[in-house]
């Protein structure tokens, strides 16, 4: 009767677990890392979206279809041409705005309702008091329990808050009674229309259909009743269009994980190898007892599982932890900013802690699969004898399926993007890098065949002996090249990015000083009155004025921003990509769009479009694109004296200011805090500070990346101990047998070094190609179809060259480490069995 399997488990792997207890840590950790990683990514995205969705879903109330447009605002005569529809039961005007706390960095959300249409549509916007009149009372507003909470906010406080570069002090009258972790306030929408400058203008207009009524019909009727840049849909898809921006960032770390993972399953890989050479004779004698290749090969698999399952163990509350960090340190938008006035509660999936869980195990089983092939394939009379070390990596000799896998990489370049994400892009990076692993051994032939070979006697012989085991060497190199390519095409990428962020950056920020009013609040902004005060300030000798506004452009798609200002020669001024068509005479005015809005709306250079203002369909030619890395939405650049003009709109919300000769920024600062507003009002800042604080952001948001580089290094170096571990104690008798020939310690301790050597240069000029190949992917197709931005290639050198030298350098030192045992083995001990 056959052994339970548990039992033979028990026996053989005891020992070789507490030998290897450093590796199995490590490749623990790193399954754990992926684990972890994974999972955080999932819960911050389901906590943020889910929501943001349910606040959503609970300010939308009993609306079956909602009416928006620009956050400006439309006509609110519009409302009256939606109520009197046939099949509208009942429309709800609603204000809203996005109003900066006086005394706080933060800003609010101000709902301004008609209580008694709310009432019927909405009703958790509307107030609970025990006066029924605060419902219209001007001076009063309502807080949710959530901004209550986050500001220590209560019945009969005063909220004040920033209205252009003045105050609105309203006196707190209640909470409302929406059960959501959105921060908002709701106040009277007369109120809110006189306290905003909003006098005639509505935001939108939510719809409860009446029974019976055909809601499609309706729809298309309340679609031509609405002026230009204003749509009607169901109130998810203005859900759907919020929260696909933040998929991208979702989906690009997600990927960073599973990299991880796979990077996870080669430590593994090298692992169990070594782990397997050192039990060769001992599988090879279980054999010769009865147990069969598929027990033997489930063992091994099994043990891989355990490392998968420890991992998991370890990263899903791991990764817990981080999405609890992340969500209490940055919130629930992944640092993009779309999902601000949230309080995000985390709430845990079972299905997703299963599906990651599964993802930790199928890394480490697959990382074990190639080492249980290898014991259960091995001829147990052969793996009993001396020098044996046949290896299953030879299954990869033949060249077809890695150039099957490479070709059909690069014909997923040619693929566009499948909802807006990058999917052939990834699948072309993993094929690409799946198809050079299999090559592996014809790659490492290749370079030994015309490599140098040295006189040095040792040095000669690890050659001689790499071009006879280059297969088994293959293992050595894949956890070397998958960490070197990924070190390398992140490293590109990263420079990439960021020394175009540079150079955008100079571009954008010619003035001396810059001036804005409020923070991320649309409700402040610079009057004309403002304007006129800050031009004549003492000091300034040229004011450059923007304007911004959001307008909806398509009801599927986020609100793209609207930039007018007053640009002397654009052309030169903007960073454009690709020539500039300025207007011919006859033309409409100039419309200047960025990298997104050709993407996603399809305009191109020449070409005559609509923009919606003012509620009419205005006509301009696309002069150029230029390159914006602050809006992923989209931008649009026109002239501002032409708006003003289309518009009525002479505010602005930011000022640029150059300084006359021999001016002091900081004079100047203290006079437009004198005499225009204070730090609590205002934001000054001069280039260098908006400089070191755009670059200080990136850096934060690309820490992870830095760390998962470092950790991809040191999982390939530990791949490349374990499995020249595995070879050196392969080869202990042929070491010993050279001892008796004459060879020195120090002789085989060079033979061994030089085979480290070429192993890590080998690794390191093909994690290079791959890594300069792959980073191209990421910024020409992963990056551009995820977000929409160009940059230009910077390959950061001395940066990689100190890389390679340390990585060949950390290589030769531990391959000596790894090999440490089988040296230290008496020459005749390790040759009596060949007597």
């Amino acid at each position: 009767m056959p052994l339970p399997i548990w039992q033979i488990v028990q026996a053989t792997s005891g020992g070789v677990f507490g030998r290897e207890r450093g590796r199995l840590v490590l490749a623990t950790l790193a399954i754990a890392l992926g684990t972890a990683l994974g999972f955080a990514i999932e819960l911050i995205n389901r906590t943020a979206v889910g929501e943001f969705a349910a606040g959503m879903a609970a300010l939308s109330g009993h609306a079956d279809l909602e009416v928006r447009g620009p956050r400006s605002g439309f006509d609110e005569e519009t409302f009256a041409d939606v109520a009197r529809l046939p099949g509208v039961a009942v429309a709800s005007p609603i204000v809203e705005v996005e109003a900066r706390l006086v005394g706080r960095d933060d800003t609010i959300r101000v709902f301004g309702i008609d209580a008694l249409r709310a009432a019927r549509v909405t009703p958790l916007l509307v107030g609970s008091s025990d006066r029924t009149l605060d419902l219209l009372d001007p001076g009063v507003v309502f807080v949710s329990p959530s901004a209550a909470r986050e500001w220590a906010l209560a019945a009969g406080e005063r909220l004040v808050l920033q209205s252009g570069l003045g105050t609105v002090s309203l006196s707190i009258a209640g909470m409302t009674g929406a059960e959501t972790n959105q921060r908002y306030a709701v106040m009277d929408i007369a109120a809110a229309q006189d306290a905003f400058h909003r006098e005639g203008k509505i935001t939108r207009i939510d719809v409860r259909v009446a029974p019976g009524t055909d809601r499609d019909a309706l729809r298309m009727a309340i679609a031509r009743a609405l002026p230009a840049g204003v749509a009607v849909g169901e109130p998810s898809l203005a859900i759907d269009a919020m929260t696909r921006i933040s998929r991208a960032y979702r989906v690009n770390l997600d990927v960073l994980a599973l990299v991880a993972l796979l990077t996870g399953a080669l430590l593994v890989l090298s692992t169990q190898a070594l782990a397997v050479t050192r039990r060769r004779a001992q599988f090879a004698l279980l054999r010769t007892l009865g147990l069969s290749r598929a027990r033997l090969c489930t063992l091994v698999i099994g043990e891989g599982a355990v490392i998968g399952a420890a991992g998991a163990v370890a990263g899903l509350p791991g990764g817990y932890l981080l999405a609890r960090f992340a969500l209490a340190h940055f919130g629930g938008d992944l640092g993009g900013g779309f999902f601000r006035g949230i309080e995000p509660t985390i709430a845990v999936d079972p299905i997703a802690a299963g599906i990651f869980a599964g993802l930790a195990l199928c890394a480490a089983i697959a990382g074990g699969l190639l080492p249980a092939i290898d014991a259960a394939r091995a001829a147990p009379a052969a793996a009993l004898k001396p020098g044996d070390a046949e290896s299953t990596a030879a299954c990869f000799a033949t060249p077809v399926p890695g150039i099957v896998l490479i070709v059909a990489g690069a014909a997923c370049l040619f693929a566009p993007p499948i909802g807006g994400l990058p999917v052939f892009g990834y699948c072309a990076i993993a094929l690409l890098l799946f198809g050079v692993l299999l090559l592996l051994p014809r790659i490492a032939g290749l370079l030994l065949a015309f490599s140098w070979r040295p006189r040095h006697a040792p040095a000669s012989l690890a050659i001689d002996q790499l071009r006879g085991m280059r297969c088994q060497a293959s293992i050595s190199l894949a956890a070397i090249v998958a960490s070197v390519s990924l070190f390398v095409s992140m490293a590109i990428m990263v420079a990439s990015f960021r020394q175009s962020l540079e150079d955008w950056l100079d571009r954008l920020l010619p003035a001396d000083m810059y001036v804005r009013a409020g923070l991320f609040a649309e409700a402040a902004y610079f009057s004309p009155g403002d304007q006129a005060k800050i031009a004549a300030l003492p000091g300034v000798r040229r004011v450059e004025f923007t304007r911004a506004q959001s307008l909806l452009l398509d009801a599927a798609l986020p609100r793209v921003t609207l930039l007018a200002r007053n640009l002397e020669d654009p052309a030169n001024r903007l960073p454009l990509v690709g020539d500039a068509r300025p207007p011919a005479a006859g033309d409409p005015p100039a419309l200047w769009i960025t990298e997104p809005i050709r993407d996603l709306y399809g305009y191109q250079p020449g070409q005559r479009v609509d923009v919606p203002l003012a509620g009419h369909d205005v006509p301009f030619i696309v002069a150029g694109v230029w390159r914006d890395y602050a809006r992923q939405q989209g931008a649009l650049l026109i002239d501002r004296d032409h708006y003003v003009e289309l518009t009525g709109d002479s505010d602005a919300n930011e000022a640029a200011l150059w300084l006359a000769p021999g001016a002091a920024a900081d004079v100047v600062r203290r006079e437009i805090e004198q005499r225009i507003g204070g730090a609590d009002r205002l934001g000054i800042a001069l280039p260098g500070d908006l400089r070191r604080l755009s670059l200080g952001v990136f850096d934060r948001t690309f820490a992870v990346t830095y760390a998962l580089e470092a950790a991809a290094i040191v999982i390939g170096l530990s791949g490349l101990a374990a499995s020249f571990g595995a070879l050196a104690l392969a080869r202990r008798r042929e070491f010993g047998m050279l001892r008796h020939l004459g060879m020195t310690r120090r002789q085989i301790g060079a033979m061994l070094a030089t085979e480290g050597l070429a192993v890590s240069a080998i690794g390191l000029v093909t994690g290079l190609v791959l890594g300069g190949a792959i980073s191209l992917i990421l910024i020409y197709v992963v990056n551009r179809q995820s977000f929409h931005w160009s940059m230009d290639l910077h390959i950061p050198w001395l940066g990689l060259a100190g890389f390679s030298s340390l990585l060949v350098a950390l290589g030769v030192a531990t391959t000596l480490l790894a090999a440490r045992e089988a040296m230290s083995v008496d020459a005749v001990r390790v040759v009596k069995d060949d007597w």
